[in-house]
């Protein structure tokens, strides 16, 4: 979980799924970058790897420093495990978000396939807007992180 610091607060860095099902979710529909660990890999490189593969953008290329911030798991509705750590950082400038895609029959029972990104924009948000914006099972990732961070 990418954050910043912006003037008195904190803003955290959040995705939006790509896709027909998501295009017009807002609310609760916004996550972390995040995606299947294999089978005995380290959960941190494969945190970095999915926000790499996700953003088009490696954690070196937006972290202000080398510290992460291991924020622990959150279990999703769907049964889902999401390790996360979060680091300091920033938005390279100029830089685009390029996502790697997934495909699926769309429309529905067209017998067509269309590949979509898997995510189609992110943005950073003050925390009470990523409070509402993110998936409620990682709420408590933004938490965590103030807990961490500390006072001020």
């Amino acid at each position: 979980m990418m954050f910043r610091r912006a003037g008195p607060g904190i803003e955290v860095f959040l995705v939006h799924p790509g896709g027909p099902f998501f295009d017009r979710k807002d609310e609760g529909a916004w996550s972390i970058p995040k995606g299947e660990i294999g089978p005995g890999q380290d959960p941190l490189e494969g945190a970095r790897r999915e926000f790499e593969e996700e953003t088009g953008q490696a954690v070196e290329g937006c972290a202000r420093t080398g510290s992460l911030i291991p924020l622990g798991s959150v279990r999703q509705t769907g049964g889902k495990t999401v390790d996360a750590w979060a680091f300091e950082g920033d938005w390279p400038a100029g830089a685009v978000l390029r996502s790697n895609t997934f495909s699926m029959e769309w429309p529905p029972r067209s017998g067509g396939t269309r590949e979509f990104p898997e995510v189609d924009r992110g943005e950073f948000f003050p925390v009470e807007m990523a409070r509402r914006k993110i998936n409620p099972a990682q709420a408590e990732l933004i938490e965590r992180l103030l807990e961490r961070l500390g006072p001020g």
